[in-house]
């Protein structure tokens, strides 16, 4: 059962670009270094020479290779050609259609290209333009879930289980790897998705309860503490229009859930401040923006994603331990509990 090396990389695990800043130099070299692949997460502001600096602080830290994530809904140009000059190993991309016109950009530079996807018809568009993998992406995950989009995906309300195997016969004999994300914190869901027909998993809320992620540490500490999570769209409604995202069941979330649908960031209270990519940003209740290390104020009332799979995390790790334990535990269950049922 193929239940290594994808793109290149040693293993079928991805680190998923956690944003804004939460998946930095720090916790990318580390994951390279133990051989899953490993995102960075690209600022949302165009900011060229940063992200230069990003990637070539990372290669200090690692001589592996590993990828930066795009979110292509907001301004990005500038920043791309920068990846593009960098040459990273490999260029996700989320929340756009992505061109045939960008995939050659990209290639010609010697960078492949990944998208993440919510439906069928994303991952067929995808496949069209000669894409090198693509992570499919059920209701389950945590942060922005594309799939829950009613303009981008209006037939779609897909959980992974569903959506997955239906974009494996999609790729059929073409050597496109199917990434699966979505609520996979352990070799369980790994060695499920493999079931599945994925050739490899992303993982965000696992890598996001790491030592080396950027969180502030009441947010991971939020992580063990509490186990069940909610879509919602009551975070940037300003900043990000018609982009739902799966948070924790905080008390906070708890008690504004039900925010009128006419409100949103704009005119809320100053509820903390945070340094993002090197820039210091007021934070407002509801704005969304997850905190980071440097983050102040009330942390509690910030937005804090997590997906479904949250409940299955019990301690905060080293990133490197968790690549190394789910590829050593799905070994363990292909080679002897599966072998043994039969």
């Amino acid at each position: 059962m193929g239940w290594k090396g994808i793109l290149g990389f040693d293993y079928g695990i991805v680190q998923a670009p956690l944003g804004p800043d939460i998946s930095g130099p720090e916790l990318v070299s580390v994951v390279a270094n133990a051989g899953a692949l490993a995102f960075l997460r690209c600022p949302d502001w165009e900011c060229p020479e940063y992200v230069r600096d990003m990637i070539r602080k990372t290669r200090t830290l690692t001589n592996k290779p590993f990828g930066i994530g795009l979110v292509l809904a907001f301004p990005h140009e500038e920043n791309l050609k920068a990846i593009l000059e960098e040459k990273v190993a490999v260029l996700q991309l989320y929340w756009g259609d992505v061109s045939e016109e960008l995939v050659c950009r990209a290639h010609n530079a010697g960078v492949k290209v990944v998208p993440q996807v919510g439906s069928v018809e994303a991952a067929k568009k995808a496949i069209d333009v000669g894409v090198d993998g693509i992570i499919v992406q059920g209701r389950e995950a945590g942060g922005h879930v594309i799939g829950q989009v009613k303009k981008i995906c209006p037939k779609v309300d897909e959980g992974l289980m569903a959506l997955l195997p239906r974009v494996v016969d999609l790729v059929g004999e073409q050597d496109i790897p199917v990434i699966a994300a979505g609520g996979i914190v352990d070799a369980r869901g790994y060695i499920a998705a493999l079931a599945l027909g994925a050739r490899g998993v992303a993982l965000g809320t696992r890598f996001l309860a790491t030592e080396e992620s950027y969180a502030h540490p009441i947010y991971k500490e939020k992580l063990i503490e509490y186990s069940m999570t909610e879509h919602t769209n009551i975070f940037g409604r300003a900043r990000w229009p018609g982009a739902p995202q799966r948070v924790l069941q905080t008390p906070f979330f708890s008690e504004w859930k039900s925010l009128p649908e006419n409100a949103d960031e704009t005119d809320q209270p100053v509820i903390g401040r945070s340094t993002i990519h090197g820039v210091e940003k007021e934070i407002k209740r509801f704005a969304g923006t997850v905190p980071n290390k440097t983050t102040t104020g009330d942390i509690e009332s910030m937005a804090m994603y997590a997906g479904q799979g949250v409940g299955l995390i019990k301690e905060i790790l080293l990133a490197g331990e968790v690549v190394k334990t789910i590829v050593k535990e799905a070994q363990f269950l292909i080679q002897q509990q599966f072998q043994d049922a039969y």
